[in-house]
């Protein structure tokens, strides 16, 4: 083999290496990015509870595949409209009694959620399960609960109180809402109802 064979042979290898690890790298940026996307401010926890971003992304990945395996169904209208009844009640609740109202959101969520088929035995597997589906609600979910547990020790205030019950109304509207709706209430809550229950509020 020439010498000038001989290089060109080299560089040929270098090129297909360098493309090699390049296209790896565009590759796993693409998934980076797709990951952050989906799962938003869940992204970001996972990241700060990681060692590294590689241990976060594989994370998120594995509760995809168990989400996939869980065997959720759909609520029909009877059960929808009793768990709709129940949360009017828990929201007219908190005009007078803010504490048991968030005590009282807290149980529904979880009576919804098994329901719908989710595991409700520990809850940071269930705020896990619900990210797939609800990056966006879950987050606030979580928050949710903090305040929830904090009420039981009595360092909560109402404003806490109504930022609970406002979250836990934004998942129990996204796990009642038809499948084909779901995406429309994937974290979303409107500021009219914010308002209303502010409302209510004062009025007491």
């Amino acid at each position: 083999m020439s010498n000038i064979t001989l290089i060109v042979v080299i560089v040929v290898a270098i090129v297909v290496v360098v493309g090699i690890v390049v296209g790896y790298q565009i590759a796993r940026q693409r998934r980076s990015t797709q990951l952050r996307e989906h799962y938003g401010p869940e992204y970001d926890r996972a990241l700060d509870q990681a060692e590294n971003q590689r241990e976060a992304e594989s994370e998120l990945r594995d509760r995809a595949k168990r989400h996939d395996k869980l065997e959720l169904r759909s609520l029909d209208s009877s059960e929808r409209e009793d768990f709709e009844r129940r949360w009017s009640d828990v929201q007219g609740q908190f005009v007078d009694d803010p504490s048991n109202a968030v005590r009282n959101a807290d149980s529904l969520v979880v009576d919804v959620m098994s329901a719908r088929g989710y595991p409700v035995e520990d809850f940071d597997q269930q705020a896990d399960d619900l990210s797939v589906s609800y990056p966006e609600v879950t987050q606030r979910y979580r928050e949710a609960r903090r305040i929830a547990q904090a009420n039981e020790d009595g360092n909560v205030d109402t404003e806490d109180l109504r930022q609970a019950v406002t979250s836990y109304r934004s998942l129990v509207q996204a796990l009642l809402a038809d499948d084909e709706d779901q995406s429309r209430h994937n974290g979303t809550q409107s500021e009219q109802d914010t308002n209303q229950m502010t409302e209510r509020e004062t009025k007491a």
